[in-house]
């Protein structure tokens, strides 16, 4: 792996990082002025339970994570150097300030409005390259890797490793729909079709949104090249009713499973 976190070559057998995005931790915690739940407590028992990482998206309006829970998740992740800190959001809003200041391990660029109720789309090319170059040639001045948010689509993954990010971040809400149904095989082909178009041109190749124990091992079993899955609303959902250990285990159980087949 090179210093941008960008796969040395295609077919590494490492397993897939599981990174837990916390964003609903924290918007149950803003619906009282108690500071319960513990965005922090939560991180610290998902990374004991074996998480490599934490992803959060600190949104403009704050209405989950805030500013103070991002600096408190980077002090807390200086006590678990093998963990990765991964920062989410639209790098024309408040995403930099974060970046700048923080330096984390990995920023994802998201393109979201400042009230979108959730991400629900990639970056467009050649529309966004330009704007977008400048932000990623000074996260990487500041020793970040930069994912950017992509739909599925083989031909635009030239595109994003062109502007210069090291990874993208599939956007897998349409695999989450397509589950279960007729249309779950036709899908799940054109995912395995840009991860291979991002792998052939050097993108190291991450993935989430709506991923969940029902179908990420599929996902990844056929899906090749994925280094990273970002995983929030099911997982801490899930974490409702069997804790963080168990929902970590069970993740964790997912992705070796992908592997094992």
């Amino acid at each position: 792996m090179n210093s941008t976190g960008t796969p040395a070559q295609a077919g590494s057998h490492a397993l897939t990082a599981l990174s837990v995005n916390l964003n609903k931790v924290a918007l149950v915690r803003n619906t009282r002025h108690l500071g319960i739940p513990s965005v922090t407590r939560a991180a610290t028992l998902c990374l004991q339970a074996g998480a490599a990482g934490i992803t959060v998206h600190p949104r403009p309006d704050a209405r989950h994570i805030r500013s103070d829970d991002v600096h408190q998740l980077w002090a807390l992740l200086k006590e678990w150097p093998q963990a990765e800190f991964n920062i989410e959001g639209n790098p024309f809003h408040n995403l930099m300030d974060f970046v700048r200041t923080l330096k984390p391990h990995q920023v994802t660029f998201v393109p979201d409005s400042e009230g979108q109720f959730t991400s629900d789309h990639g970056w467009t090319f050649p529309q966004d390259a330009e704007r977008l170059k400048p932000l990623i040639d000074e996260a990487h001045a500041l020793g970040v890797r930069v994912s950017l948010f992509m739909d599925p689509q083989p031909e635009a993954m030239a595109a994003a490793r062109a502007v210069g990010a090291d990874r993208v971040e599939l956007y897998t809400e349409s695999w989450a729909r397509a589950f279960g149904t007729p249309d779950e095989l036709a899908v799940l082909t054109q995912f395995a079709d840009t991860a291979r178009a991002a792998l052939a041109v050097g993108l190291g190749l991450n993935a989430g949104h709506d991923l969940s124990r029902e179908n990420l091992t599929r996902f990844l079993r056929e899906v090749p090249g994925v280094l990273e899955v970002s995983i929030g609303h099911a997982l801490i959902s899930d974490a409702l009713e069997l804790g963080y250990e168990a929902t970590v285990h069970d993740y964790l159980r997912c992705i070796r499973d992908s592997r094992d087949a």
